[in-house]
């Protein structure tokens, strides 16, 4: 699709109208850190911050604007396990078939749902993002960039898309022309980033220059690369590195991959439970604690 192709579909509502249609789809049913294509926001010392940013279009050749990852981060008696998990390809993933196990072996308040919950999915959006205002890093401003969302912030851009009341207007709020900057206020809620705050403008284009904008289109980066087939490890080499994190010493039955399902993450049922740390969890944390993964996935894989 060409630059041309692209306004020619905002003013029709098109996008809007694929987009829509992608996110019903998502109701029903990476490789990014540590790297200068990535923004995170800052926060002071309080825990508080504030930005503003502009989601981009879909880059040249690629459908939607977003890419979606699951991916698994926990420790066990045998080092950590951090991996992207084949639910994202929408095929049958070790751990979550582990956590499903799990999870129906024990009932409320189980030591073996405990664990499940521990090793459970997480889920991050990745988009690229035009930097409107970053008082903290205000070199940032005027840049294309890659930024890591979760579940909250992806909900308020759904949302902007299908409004719940009559007199809030549907906008695409990545569309350059009649999409909207979004403003990020942030604050420590009981150590934890909140995002509920936060909210989107109103309708403008990002620049009035359409040269400008087909600059920033044309520096955008792939989206697609996230999810590629190669980005993911074998279900046999998952399988053999979860057992090394959660049973360093003893060998896990192999799971018949006809008894679990994706949804319910859980490894065959030992006798006790083998007690995961979580690495990270609570919405808002997806940009937090990518640096200390990255150290402890580099030491896992020594």
């Amino acid at each position: 699709m060409s630059f041309a192709d692209l306004k020619k579909q905002s003013r029709l509502g098109s996008l809007t109208s694929k987009l829509t249609t992608e996110i019903e789809k998502m109701s029903k049913g990476t490789k990014v850190g540590a790297d200068e294509r990535v923004w995170k926001p800052e926060v002071d010392k309080a825990g508080n911050g504030y930005a503003v940013i502009r989601f981009l279009p879909a880059p040249e050749g690629e459908e939607l604007p977003w890419a979606k990852l699951y991916s698994h981060a926990f420790q066990g008696p045998g080092g950590w396990y951090i991996e992207n998990s084949l639910t994202t390809l929408g095929q049958k993933d070790p751990v979550s078939e582990y956590n499903r196990i799990l999870w129906n072996s024990g009932g409320d308040g189980s030591p073996e749902r405990a664990q499940a919950r521990n090793q459970k999915r997480k889920l991050t959006y990745i988009a690229n993002i035009y930097v409107v205002k970053d008082p903290a890093n205000p070199h940032n401003e005027g840049g294309v960039f890659l930024f890591k969302f979760g579940k909250k912030i992806f909900d308020k851009i759904t949302a902007s898309m299908q409004p719940e009341y009559e007199d809030e207007t549907a906008i695409d709020p990545f569309d350059f022309w009649q999409g909207a900057n979004f403003k990020m206020k942030i604050k420590n809620v009981a150590g934890y980033r909140n995002y509920d705050s936060s909210e989107f403008g109103s309708v403008e284009p990002l620049l009035e220059d359409d040269d400008a904008l087909e600059g920033l289109w044309k520096k955008q980066y792939s989206l697609e690369e996230f999810t590629k087939p190669t980005e993911f490890k074998a279900y046999a080499d998952l399988e053999k590195r979860m057992d090394s994190v959660l049973n360093p010493t003893t060998k896990t039955p192999r799971i018949d991959p006809e008894v679990a399902e994706e949804e319910q993450p859980v490894y065959v049922q030992k006798k006790e439970p083998v007690a995961a740390h979580p690495s990270t969890s609570n919405e808002g944390q997806v940009d937090a604690d990518d640096e200390a993964l990255k150290y402890f996935q580099r030491l896992a894989e020594e």
